[in-house]
């Protein structure tokens, strides 16, 4: 589990001294990009707990976590939680529709909008969502829990041609924001 934070955590620090160098972010009046990139990064987790309190209640998985909620143990959840990360199948925001949905969103905001709270928010949520991506296709060789729902499959000489994609199309929007 720290080396998936540590992972999560290194790469958006790098993409954002990367952004901040080239758009010259120098000024302390940035300081809500970042902030906005670090929650960012922590908020698409937020999907397991939906899956766990609504979508799958009834998971045993569900049922332990819940359970070492309710009696605090934050750090024991948070580990059951990354081991099982690969039996969750119905996650909402670690599908192919919702990121390309959400690359739009991110391209809407980084695009248009003036807040660099909600830049550093979208382009930090969108680099969390491929980093959870390469991760199963290097350590699961798998791109099934990100297919749900398609009418089709992925195969994962393909999806890794997808995933260089999305991550050129999201360095790109941060370095020209």
């Amino acid at each position: 589990m720290k080396r998936e934070v540590f992972l999560h955590f290194s790469f958006w620090f790098s993409f954002f001294v990367l952004i901040t160098l080239v758009n010259r972010f120098f000024n302390l009046s940035y300081w809500s990009f970042w902030l906005g990139g670090i929650i960012g990064t922590i908020l698409p987790d937020i999907d397991h707990l939906i899956y766990i309190y609504f979508l799958q209640p009834q998971d045993l998985t569900s049922q332990r976590a819940n359970y070492m909620l309710q009696k605090r143990e934050w750090k024991k959840t948070l580990g059951l939680l990354y081991i099982t990360r690969s039996e969750r199948m119905g996650l909402i925001f670690h599908t192919v529709t919702f990121q390309l949905i959400f690359l739009v969103l991110t391209f809407w905001v980084v695009s248009s909008s003036a807040s660099l709270f909600g830049k550093g928010l979208v382009l930090a949520f969108s680099l969390h969502l491929l980093i959870d991506q390469i991760v199963d296709l290097m350590e699961l060789e798998s791109f099934a829990n990100w297919q749900k729902n398609l009418p089709f499959e992925i195969e994962i000489d393909k999806a890794k041609i997808y995933w260089l994609a999305i991550l050129i199309v999201t360095i790109l929007m941060g370095v020209f924001m």
